[in-house]
């Protein structure tokens, strides 16, 4: 099997990114929604913008602008989600990015993507992320139902518990192995 087709895993810290959002239809809201559990330095162009995203700005108070994409407008983001069905536009806008250094996400065209959205379960600092690299996201989403049922109740007092554990200990082999054995312990008792 090829690795090539697969999309690395990796959590992004988006202090200080600026992201972009062309378009304002319901996939933009899809995505838009999905950015602000993480961040509110958010951008966004459209013709036009569902009532629920017109809401999200209000809310949020993000930036916006009413009208077409212009060449140049990525210009200065580090993130670009392009959420219109214009093929063309995705395409034009990809081979625009390539002057940039900015990763650009365009939906449901894997092939003008530098990056998937893949499906997750965020509660506080618990992140857990699925990806089937873009190939079944119907898999992806009822895989993320099945592991937020199997979650046990008590486990972000647990991860509060450890975060407030490790911060107390001098870093080394102890500290590792003291924490590894308390998780190992907790998932036993779960069980």
């Amino acid at each position: 099997m090829s690795s090539q087709n697969s999309y690395f895993p990796a959590f992004l810290s988006f202090s200080n990114k600026k992201i972009l959002i062309i378009g304002g239809g319901k996939i933009a809201n899809d995505k838009l929604s999905k950015l602000l559990d993480f961040t509110e330095n958010i951008k966004l162009i459209s013709k036009e913008f569902t009532t629920q995203i017109k809401s999200k700005i209000k809310q949020y108070n993000l930036e916006y602008e009413i009208r077409d994409y212009q060449k140049g407008d990525i210009l200065g983001f580090d993130i670009i989600i392009v959420a219109v069905d214009d093929i063309d536009l995705q395409k034009t806008i990809y081979h625009e990015s390539r002057d940039t250094r900015a990763l650009i996400n365009s939906v449901d065209n894997k092939e003008y993507c530098d990056f998937i959205f893949g499906s997750y379960i965020k509660k506080d600092d618990l992140i857990i992320s699925i990806s089937t690299s873009g190939n079944s996201p119907s898999l992806a989403k009822y895989l993320k139902i099945f592991l937020e049922k199997s979650l046990p109740d008590n486990i972000l007092d647990f991860l509060k518990q450890l975060k407030m554990l490790r911060k107390s200990l001098p870093k080394g082999k102890e500290r590792m192995q003291l924490l590894d054995k308390r998780v190992k312990e907790f998932f036993d008792l779960v069980q």
